[in-house]
């Protein structure tokens, strides 16, 4: 394997020195010869226009690449060395309209069909949650997927204010709607929170969504729950889809859309640890707000699950 792609060391250069990519790094953009080379493409996807009150998102790849800088190379619980099992590169960001959610919908899924064609699995840095779906609909495009979905909210409502049908509360109806999504090898884990009502379980339950509410995950442990969710995804391609809400503001403060009663820091690794064995066709990591944590613990609590979500891709 190429040292091209290994990530800049700490003993090396200092952590606060050059330019900041995803986990150090070398920026390999689309028009570049050596994107043949990729496997694993980190991707930022700088837009939150789904975003229904407390606006940030778009922040957040720029603070998760700063943040990032401080991932080293050898997984401290695993042992897995990711960068030696396969080619990684930060791929540089998706070119959003933030004047137009439509346009930008489509940027994405362009972006990402590039990806996809280029024979690169894409784990993404975001964003609001809504830059899943035209991501979902550049690797779904032949097969629906399974998901494993970390969150606080299911995202499955039909609509916002009277018929928006695009926003980041509401992607994963479209994605099943749309034919991106399997239901049956769909798992949502961690859902929480006062709810304006139950449309979005009761269309969970009719299209046989697995959805474990939170009380549900406390009870019985990470390592129980993420049997039963790789169970569910089976063996077929999979994505899986983080959104820092998941784990509790105590810890990830740095969200708009934050429910008490979350998992701590290190469960919010152990899931992602669980997801061993699953067949990752991509991944993303969404939500994160530098505004309401400017000093970046969110941040590198989201770019520390990236790197957990990269050791279970190599694998």
């Amino acid at each position: 394997m190429s040292d091209f792609f290994h990530p800049i060391s700490g003993f090396d250069l200092p952590r606060f020195a050059g330019v900041p990519t995803f986990m150090r790094l070398p920026h390999v953009p689309l028009d570049d010869p050596r994107l043949a080379e990729v496997e694993i493409g980190l991707i930022g996807a700088p837009w939150d226009g789904g975003t229904t009150n407390r606006p940030g998102p778009r922040h957040g790849p720029r603070q998760l690449r700063d943040l990032s800088t401080m991932i080293r190379a050898q997984n401290g619980a695993t042992g897995v060395r990711p960068f030696e099992r396969a080619n990684c590169a930060d791929l540089g960001d998706v070119p959003p309209n933030p004047a137009d959610l439509m346009d930008t919908l489509g940027r994405m899924t362009d972006f990402y069909t590039q990806v996809r064609a280029a024979g690169i699995r894409p784990l993404t840095a975001g964003g609001d949650h809504l830059c899943t779906l035209p991501i979902l609909r550049a690797l779904a495009k032949d097969r629906p997927l399974g998901m494993i979905h970390f969150d606080s909210h299911t995202d499955l409502f039909h609509s916002y204010f009277g018929g928006t049908m695009y926003t980041h509360g509401t992607p994963f109806r479209r994605a099943v709607e749309e034919g991106l999504l399997d239901p049956r090898r769909v798992c949502m884990i961690g859902i929480r929170g006062t709810t304006y009502d139950s449309e979005d379980r009761d269309f969970a339950t009719a299209q046989g969504i697995r959805v474990i509410p939170i009380e549900e995950f406390h009870a019985r442990g990470p390592v129980d729950v993420m049997a039963e969710a790789r169970a569910i995804a089976g063996d077929g391609d999979t994505y899986v889809s983080y959104d820092i809400d998941f784990i509790d503001p105590a810890y990830a403060p740095g969200t708009g859309t934050p429910e008490i009663g979350g998992p701590t820091s290190y469960q919010a690794l152990q899931v992602v640890r669980g997801l061993q064995g699953v067949r990752i066709v991509g991944a993303d990591l969404v939500e994160v707000s530098p505004p309401f944590d400017p000093s970046g613990g969110t941040a590198f609590l989201g770019a520390s699950v990236m790197f957990e979500l990269l050791c279970v891709m190599v694998a």
